[in-house]
């Protein structure tokens, strides 16, 4: 695993198929670990990672520009903490994130495929259930808000049932972190729920 040439913090793996150390590609691989899954442009990510120097975070998004963009952004701003990764979320946490290595992970506004022939397509379902449960560690947060609340409900359920979790008090973010995705829909009062790993 490697980071990108010069002027980059972008990951590029060496390899797809099996579990791969995130931690080591920042400078304190022994601080607290944390993923944004799905983080969009970075808004949240870059304000959570400036807000907190001493906790590491990965973003993970499949679209190039977006990853890009915010790889700039992090080299401007000296975020030394933070790293982010093409790649897809659902496949990255079922094969290469490392078991109990994870403190929290951020799944906000995931895309709600909302249309019924469609839904197998969404990434809250029991094997990603199973993947966040394996790599998050024992006390380990996850943290999930959509404003689609058809959806909401559906991932409120699913991990509510799960007993590997406890529900919590939700995460909401500050206005700093508000993503540039929920400000767009800012006049939509969104679903948010967060869960310990017990």
């Amino acid at each position: 695993m490697s980071l990108s040439p010069t002027n980059s913090l972008r990951i590029f793996p060496e390899q797809w198929l099996d579990p791969i150390d995130f931690r080591k590609c920042f400078e304190h691989p022994e601080h607290p670990f944390e993923i944004d899954l799905g983080c969009g442009k970075g808004r949240f990510l870059l304000a959570r990672a400036r807000k907190f120097p001493k906790t590491n975070f990965l973003g993970i998004d499949r679209l190039l520009n977006r990853i890009k963009r915010i790889d700039r952004k992090i080299v401007r701003q000296n975020l030394l903490n933070t790293r982010v990764l093409r790649a897809d979320g659902y496949y990255t946490v079922t094969f290469l994130v490392p078991p109990q290595s994870v403190e929290t992970y951020y799944v906000f506004y995931p895309d709600p495929w909302p249309k019924g022939k469609h839904h197998h397509n969404r990434i809250f379902n029991e094997p990603f259930m199973d993947a966040i449960a394996r790599t998050l560690k024992p006390g380990g947060k996850l943290h999930a808000a959509t404003d689609h609340l058809p959806y909401f409900e559906k991932i409120h359920k699913l991990i509510k049932n799960d007993a590997r979790f406890e529900e919590t008090e939700p995460f909401v973010p500050s206005e700093d972190e508000t993503s540039d995705f929920e400000l767009i829909f800012a006049d939509k009062t969104p679903g948010r729920c967060s869960f310990v790993r017990k």
